[in-house]
């Protein structure tokens, strides 16, 4: 017996994967029905939400039709959108990217499955439907086309004590979506908190976390000010940092390392790739919990990211900013790209920008002047009120 045969090895390093299936986080497979009936009930539904919710439909074609070119790919511009064709055939676990942007992915469960599945009752597919059972993973909805009596009793089994499981009719569409959207709003992705503390601090010449504006390292001031409106705060810092750093919060280390706050966002990611990620620089002396709240209030989970506007850069502020889950891998393509600037990213993304009400809270102190400004200032604020 060889060494290969006697000692097990592990050839993959153990990462979290993102929730949902193989082509989104909110995947809905719509199956027991013709074709037809499917096409009918996914243009309804987009017709009912589509406008508040970016709603994309994954089907197959039953033959293929004929080559619109003699190009392996093309892409074109039609104006008031994109096209784009290509004879590849990607692998089932390169199809989330074509679908990053959506809300909500509505897929044709006779032809792809799909993480959640909406069963249609319908008697011509009976049939059909009891070979596909190993589709029916998480039924979360069973749609009539008469009453409950005709639920196949193949299906049964697979739905009882199932608590979160709906009955509708299928013609009432007003309350398929309305379930829909609730499915995603319970779902929205919990919000984490980093505080960015990793960097050399070259300019300042010492610690830039460290230094006391409140009483306290401001990394500390900033996560306790933090975890009043998120889920859980870590403080982002080198491994090397370790020892040096104490905090009551726990640590996300550098994982991408050389790429500053780039490399931090992307090290929380891989962490917990399923939550969002509220990330602030450390040199920040003068924000506070109202500044906090107010971005975490305008939050919208439907953009790749949610920050406020800098008047002074007339960009993105990258550094005080909601990132969604779906920011992962647009930021791990930047980077395949050469590319490890964050406000790049906001710049070329679609994000939710607002306006801070006090645009004092974004000034930062990276150097010893800023630092004694901003600390006279905050003393003589706390002196006169």
């Amino acid at each position: 017996m060889t060494s290969r045969e006697t000692k097990k090895h592990t050839k993959h390093a153990s990462l979290i994967k993102p929730l949902g299936g193989d082509y989104h986080r909110n995947e809905w497979a719509i199956i027991g029905a013709p074709c037809d009936v499917i096409h009918k009930l996914t243009a309804s539904i987009n017709e009912k939400i589509g406008s508040a919710f970016k709603i994309g439909y994954l089907d197959a074609a039953h033959k293929a039709p004929a080559k619109e070119n003699e190009f392996f790919s093309s892409f074109t511009d039609k104006i008031d959108y994109q096209s784009f064709n290509t004879l590849a055939k990607s692998g089932q676990k390169q199809s989330r990217k074509f679908f990053n942007d959506l809300d909500i992915l509505l897929v044709n469960g006779n032809h792809f499955v799909g993480d959640k599945q909406i069963v249609i009752i319908n008697e011509t597919k009976k049939d059909s439907l009891s070979k596909k059972l190993d589709r029916l993973t998480d039924i979360k909805m069973i749609l009539l086309e008469r009453s409950s009596d005709d639920i196949h009793k193949f299906i049964m089994p697979l739905i009882e004590g199932k608590d979160d499981l709906q009955i509708f009719r299928l013609d009432h569409v007003d309350k398929i979506a309305n379930a829909i959207v609730k499915e995603l709003i319970n779902d929205s992705p919990p919000l984490n908190g980093l505080v960015l503390a990793g960097g050399k601090s070259q300019r300042m010449g010492k610690d830039k976390g460290a230094l006391e504006y409140y009483n306290k390292p401001h990394r500390e001031y900033l996560a306790d000010i933090l975890n009043k409106s998120v889920n859980q705060v870590f403080i982002s810092c080198r491994k090397n940092q370790d020892e040096l750093i104490e905090s009551r919060y726990k640590k996300v280390y550098d994982t991408f390392d050389g790429l500053g706050p780039y490399g931090a966002i992307l090290s929380a990611f891989r962490e917990q790739p399923n939550h969002a990620w509220f990330t602030i620089a450390c040199d920040l002396p003068h924000l506070d919990k109202k500044t906090i709240k107010q971005l975490v209030t305008s939050r919208n989970p439907s953009k790749l990211a949610t920050c406020f506007h800098n008047p002074e850069t007339k960009f993105p502020e990258p550094l005080i900013t909601i990132w969604e889950p779906r920011a992962y891998p647009i930021l791990l393509e930047f980077l395949s790209q050469g590319y490890s600037c964050p406000r790049k990213v906001l710049i070329n993304a679609d994000i939710e920008e607002i306006e801070m009400q006090d645009p004092i809270h974004m000034l930062n102190a990276n150097d010893p002047d800023s630092y004694e400004q901003a600390k006279k200032a905050i003393t003589k604020s706390s002196t006169s009120s």
